[in-house]
């Protein structure tokens, strides 16, 4: 839901920013950015310096630093990304996409502590084709670019482990290449057995 829609007497013009793929969004503690169309991963990294991805939001979600006591925290454009800035007078009113931030970071929590990677990996292809899916003849076609590098940062394993179990998932039609995107075809959850 639109924050304007939220409450009516907002002004329907908060101010916009547009940002390039993988251009980081500024880090600023007085404002959220609500994202109006692309994609954005949040993300940190530990002593060692391993990537550590937080999330994935798409369009009406929210991020900021205020959101997180994690740090460094950084926000990168995954897309080409148009936002609006959330001025802290402003953020009552976005406690829909707040309580919706809350619920994904907990979703993709749950997620990565799954045993076995395998598991991990297909129900996170399963949250990126609720999250930023679109149904085509196939199946849900993920329509969001992503590496199997990023992935593997994700579910906390190797780019060669997912390169390799996404093409078992392949094999055994649970999952299709369209060019550089996969489409989970549809009914695919019930035949899937992990090991």
């Amino acid at each position: 839901m639109a924050i304007s829609a939220l409450n009516p007497t907002l002004p329907t013009m908060l101010t916009q920013r547009i940002f390039s793929r993988r251009e980081i969004i500024p880090p600023r503690q007085d404002i959220l950015w609500k994202i109006d169309r692309g994609a954005v991963r949040t993300y940190t990294w530990s002593e060692q310096g391993t990537l550590i991805t937080l999330g994935y939001w798409g369009k009406g979600d929210v991020v900021g630093h205020s959101l997180s006591r994690v740090n460094p925290y950084q926000i990168e454009c995954l897309t080409s990304v148009e936002t609006s800035l959330l001025p802290l007078k402003l953020w009552d009113e976005a406690l829909e996409a707040m309580l919706s931030h809350i619920q994904q970071t907990e979703e993709l929590l749950s997620i990565v502590h799954r045993k076995p990677v395998s598991l991990r990996l297909w129900q996170f292809l399963n949250w990126l084709s609720q999250k930023f899916g679109r149904q085509v003849d196939r199946g849900q076609l993920i329509d969001i670019a992503i590496t199997h590098q990023e992935i593997a940062e994700v579910i906390n394993t190797t780019r060669v482990s997912v390169t390799r179990m996404l093409q078992q998932f392949e094999e055994e039609n649970l999952l299709i290449r369209h060019q550089r995107q996969l489409i989970i075809p549809l009914g695919n959850n019930q035949k899937l057995k992990f090991r």
